[in-house]
């Protein structure tokens, strides 16, 4: 079987693009998710769930109170996360600041 790279699709043809797609390593979100792994091990809450793009690690969003999604980007160089949340299919970049939905990826 071979794997598709998933394809950027933005719905403005002037948005800048993202120049990290290229390490998008996992897109499918796991079948549990228990919440943002960092809070659960310091006890902390989130707000909204953001997968790494990169490895996979589930963080909490910005609203959160320790935006641990953003913290991972900036620690292990992961720029990218896609929301965790049901029904949604968006997906972010840190360094280049847009926001994207990535063809052929399940929600």
């Amino acid at each position: 079987m071979t794997r598709r790279r998933p394809v950027a699709h933005r719905h403005h043809s002037e948005m800048p693009g993202c120049s990290h797609l290229d390490q998008i390593a996992i897109t499918a979100l796991p079948p549990q998710i228990a919440g943002c792994e960092d809070c659960l091990a310091t006890g902390s809450r989130w707000v909204h769930l953001r997968m790494c793009l990169t490895c996979g690690k589930i963080g909490c969003c910005d609203s959160s109170p320790n935006r641990h999604a953003r913290k991972h980007a900036a620690a292990d160089d992961h720029p990218l996360v896609r929301s965790a949340e049901p029904g949604e299919d968006w997906s972010y970049c840190f360094v280049d600041d847009v926001a994207f939905v990535l063809g052929g990826v399940p929600r």
